[in-house]
């Protein structure tokens, strides 16, 4: 193990050592930036692009900004709207805050996968063990993650060019977006010198994100609690004000709280030995035999952290949904603008009852995500070579196939009641009529499109292991983006539907669809069972 003594050694490093760094770290990181990036012209293309066809006049635009800038209910999602009467304005609400949460996300994902990922996986002891100095290797890694946020900024302005934005108010409103993504690269950078694992720095990195989530959500929503928009990066996205009275100067926090936590990064990384956290590892723990008794309970062993933040945060979700449920009545959104909220997936939001259900739709890829990410974790296990020796043991591959598919099924179910409960916690401390019988229904709802998923991603797995993480979420995104802004594409309505999104009703405002479900947990089941016998018939691999 590279010890921190060797931290300063070949602090100028070979020549043209920091180049080739660079350079291969951009080729690893190429498919999830290219991704994110085409995610970032489509939605800054698609908002602005189709404000001018749902709101006409000007009537419409006042109409819709009554309903919409005070309305506690849709703020949640998207943020404090300073002026919706232009599509410049519409943009930086609608288009800013969606992919705010998406650059925060990104820049946890590309710290951790450059950094920890890296002492995971080897590499960078083998890095370290040329004339290379760990100033290079840190400083390279960041040096390429600033390359794929500058073509996350570069490629939402092309999006906002596209739809008749201005080339400044574009460009500065990409800039807004993608200093959220700086701030959580400096977060990812700091976690993975805490976490001693790759999924332990990203758990903790997506802990923070949903605290200033929730943080930007109570400034929002909540007229005392104004000054906490200045406490949160998402928050600072939302002041620097695009397109509706610009204020340029907030530029400086995100910057400033990047440098700062690079530096304490940096520094802890200098000061550290590779493949070591400053949290504790599993392997210093005192010993303890609890869930050793079979493959599945050494999973829920590993995987209980884990499942408990994703319990944790969709859980306080729930309970903001419910509390601010109330604000929402027919009389802050009218009817006409109801259906053109349907074009956007808003589907029935005129009521509590309705505004929950659609809130619990956006719950629906949460929780398949959840499950996908225990699939990625079950990869891990044969990455790790881990298998081979459990094989060898009395223990069948297609046991421990289904015991893992079974953890992940187990885990949303848990998930999914977590956040029902507690949205019907606070609806009932809004003074909301609404049943626990009702909020577990929608509960339920979460689940079938979650299944079909988990087993699009077993048989990614079995079938192409190495890529198969990425094939799941892809597959998510897309299907659950497409649910989003399909309907504002000219193409056949079967096109639209083609998306299992489409198929999920609006519990409790809408009946629970049996047959739609019953389809996809069946296909979700079917998967999972090809899945299991190629598995069983293929090799295992390393990594």
């Amino acid at each position: 193990m590279a010890s921190a003594a060797s931290a300063d050694v070949a602090g100028s490093a070979a020549p043209g050592a920091a180049g080739a760094l660079i350079r291969r770290a951009a080729r690893d990181a190429r498919v999830r930036t290219l991704s994110f990036a085409y995610l970032f012209i489509a939605v800054g293309f698609i908002n602005p692009s189709t404000y001018a066809s749902l709101y006409p006049t000007v009537q419409d635009r006042m109409s819709f900004s009554a309903s919409f800038s005070t309305n506690k209910a849709v703020v949640i999602f998207y943020g404090k709207a300073y002026n919706l009467l232009t599509a410049g304005g519409y943009a930086a609400w609608r288009t800013g805050g969606t992919l705010a949460l998406f650059a925060a996300v990104f820049g946890i994902f590309a710290a951790v996968r450059a950094t920890r990922a890296e002492e995971d996986a080897g590499r960078a002891e083998l890095v370290l063990a040329r004339v290379v100095g760990r100033r290079t290797v840190f400083g390279s890694s960041l040096a390429a993650i600033a390359g794929s946020i500058a073509l996350l900024w570069l490629a939402e302005t092309i999006g906002l060019l596209l739809a008749g934005l201005g080339a400044g108010g574009s460009a500065y409103l990409a800039l807004a977006t993608v200093s959220v993504a700086a701030v959580f690269v400096g977060i990812g950078s700091i976690v993975s010198q805490l976490a001693p694992t790759r999924r332990g720095a990203v758990q903790l990195g997506l802990a923070v994100f949903v605290v200033t989530f929730l943080l930007r959500i109570v400034a929002d929503t909540s007229s005392g609690f104004a000054w906490l928009s200045w406490a949160t990066p998402l928050g600072w996205a939302e002041e620097m004000r695009p397109f509706t009275g610009a204020q340029p100067a907030v530029l400086l926090l995100p910057v400033a709280a990047t440098v700062i936590l690079v530096a304490v990064a940096a520094r802890i990384y200098g000061g550290r030995d590779i493949g070591a956290g400053l949290l504790p590892g599993r392997d210093s723990a005192v010993a303890n035999p609890r869930l050793l008794g079979s493959p599945t309970a050494h999973a829920l062993r590993e995987e209980r952290g884990s499942l408990l933040i994703w319990m944790l945060s969709l859980a306080a979700v729930g309970l903001v949904v419910g509390l601010v449920s109330k604000a929402v009545n027919s009389t802050v959104i009218s009817p006409s603008l109801e259906r053109e909220l349907a074009k956007f997936g808003a589907l029935q939001v005129a009521t509590p009852r309705g505004y929950i259900s659609f809130a619990f739709i956006l719950v629906v890829p949460a929780i398949a995500a959840f499950m996908c990410s225990q699939v990625a974790a079950a990869r891990k296990e044969e990455e790790e070579e881990r298998l081979e020796t459990l094989f060898a043991m009395p223990v069948s591959r297609a046991g421990w196939l289904l015991g893992r598919l079974s953890l992940a099924v187990a885990g949303g179910v848990v998930i999914a009641l977590s956040a029902g409960i507690a949205a019907w916690v606070g609806a009932q401390a809004a003074g909301v009529n609404l049943s626990l019988v009702a909020m577990l229904e929608a509960s339920a709802n979460c689940l079938p499109v979650a299944v079909l998923f988990l087993g699009i991603a077993a048989l990614a797995y079995a079938l192409w292991p190495r890529p198969s993480a990425g094939i799941a979420y892809g597959l998510l995104a897309i299907a659950f983006l497409w649910y989003l802004f399909g309907s504002l594409v000219s193409v056949p309505k079967w096109v639209v539907n083609a998306t299992p999104f489409a198929h999920v009703a609006a519990v409790p405002v809408e009946p629970f669809r049996w047959q739609a479900a019953s389809l996809m947990v069946a296909g979700g089941l079917v998967a999972a069972g090809l899945a299991t016998i190629r598995f069983v018939r293929r090799d295992l691999l390393g990594s």
